[in-house]
């Protein structure tokens, strides 16, 4: 039985906690729980009925101890990633991040060097690698050769997007900004595609549509939260936390212990990240992609497509086609978050040289939980007795640093306005 301590005990850790207690509860066992804030631990053992201790996030490595634990799940705010993942190998104990791996290129080298030195395992969550429609693209893209260049738009729709400019994720130097935190997912993937490593990346963005520029597209209210706020009633882009039980207890019930405030207004000052930005990358085998992520959009999902010396390969996918007025106020994932109104498809095509186009047809697929692949990333992360991967979707901190370099130098560059070398920042071997 491998024993499991937790820390960051937000809303991601949910995911971690049921899976624990649940479906793996044969193999594996969840021991403990540690956060800065004691609400949210609290919260999750009632939700879950759980009988374990819970630990100040201070008191970290006396848990390891105390605990006996043999693998850590990091889901804290992105910053201290590398603070707990480097104590939980010198500890002994091997360690499962939520992505991105870290923020920054020297927090990553001292997380690689400490891997390598101590011989500990890391893996990354990287759960859009177990999506059956990546799957598929991973499996048919020796139909089209070898790849010339790849083209990647991702739409994060005004209630998904929206939310990253109310919690932590506004400030660049907690999360990286939407490159680091968000894109790190959509780069990883193509490093996995392509079996490939970014190494030279251009990027141009700004702020353009939250924030303080909310005043001139005529959105901005005059309000700090969202919640007890007069000004915020009817405003499609506030944060309804007492409306959501799971919302109210892990934050709103909270606030008492550290003041954090998980509803700001998007359009009030102090946002540090940009919401639309656009990236060049060229690949160290020779392939480009033109990369845009826009965190503003109507209708949420993504569109890639890979030229090859063969032919093309394009997917497609429509999460949802538009934000219902009724689910605007929620969280994205979360009970009652999709209406019925929203409607969803996805297509993946080969198109050959000299011949029609052929669909491929994907089973597995959902609208949940990132198009199903978080309960088959977890079975593979939490079970010893995980079938073989063909398709290499573990992470490792390997990976973790390829992706999250993207999204470094893609930051880089945006200050500089110059291309960067990845290898700059951090020279992997």
């Amino acid at each position: 039985m491998t024993r499991f301590a937790l820390v960051g005990a937000g809303s991601r850790a949910g995911m971690f906690v049921r899976a624990l207690t649940t479906d793996h509860a044969d193999v594996a066992q969840l021991v403990a729980l540690a956060d800065t804030n004691p609400a949210r631990p609290a919260v999750w053992k009632k939700r879950c009925d759980l009988d374990l201790p819970v630990y100040d996030a201070a008191d970290f490595t006396e848990m390891l101890k105390r605990e006996r634990v043999d693998v850590v799940l990091v889901t804290t705010v992105d910053r201290y990633h590398e603070k707990y993942l480097v104590a939980a190998m010198e500890a002994g104990c091997d360690a499962i991040t939520e992505k991105p791996m870290t923020t920054d290129a020297a927090s990553a080298r001292r997380i690689l060097e400490t891997q390598r030195r101590t011989g500990r395992d890391v893996r990354v969550t990287f759960n859009y690698r177990y999506n059956p429609l990546h799957e598929a693209v991973k499996r048919e893209l020796a139909q089209i050769g070898e790849i010339g260049s790849v083209h990647f738009e991702w739409l994060l729709d005004v209630r998904h997007g929206a939310d990253y400019f109310r919690r932590w994720h506004r400030e660049k130097e907690n999360s990286g900004g939407l490159l680091v935190h968000k894109a790190g997912h959509h780069f990883d993937l193509v490093n996995w595609w392509l079996d490939d490593a970014p190494d030279t990346v251009f990027a141009a963005g700004r702020l353009f549509f939250y924030g303080e520029q909310g005043r001139r597209h005529g959105y901005a209210r005059d309000y700090e939260r969202a919640h007890g706020s007069a000004a915020a009633e009817g405003d499609p882009f506030a944060l309804r936390l007492a409306d959501e039980p799971a919302m109210r207890e892990l934050y709103l019930e909270a606030e008492q212990h550290d003041g954090y405030l998980r509803d700001r207004n998007v359009f009030a000052p102090g946002v540090t990240i940009e919401d639309d930005m656009a990236v060049l990358v060229r690949f160290a085998k020779g392939a480009s992609m033109s990369y845009h992520l826009t965190a503003y959009a109507p209708w949420e999902g993504y569109r890639v497509m890979f030229n090859g010396s063969r032919g093309r390969l394009e997917l497609e996918v429509v999460e949802t086609d538009h934000v219902a007025p009724a689910a605007a106020a929620g969280v994205k994932g979360e009970p009652g978050s999709v209406s019925t109104a929203e409607r969803g498809w996805r297509r993946l095509l080969v198109r050959p040289f000299w011949a029609p186009p052929r669909e491929i047809e994907v089973d597995g697929y959902s609208r949940q939980g990132h198009g199903g692949a978080d309960v088959r990333m977890l079975a593979d992360l939490l079970r010893p007795d995980a079938p073989a991967d063909p398709l290499g979707r573990t992470a490792n901190a390997v990976d973790g640093a390829r992706a999250l370099l993207t999204g470094l130098a893609a930051n880089e560059s945006l200050a500089t306005g110059q291309a960067v070398r990845v290898q700059d920042l951090l020279e992997l071997g």
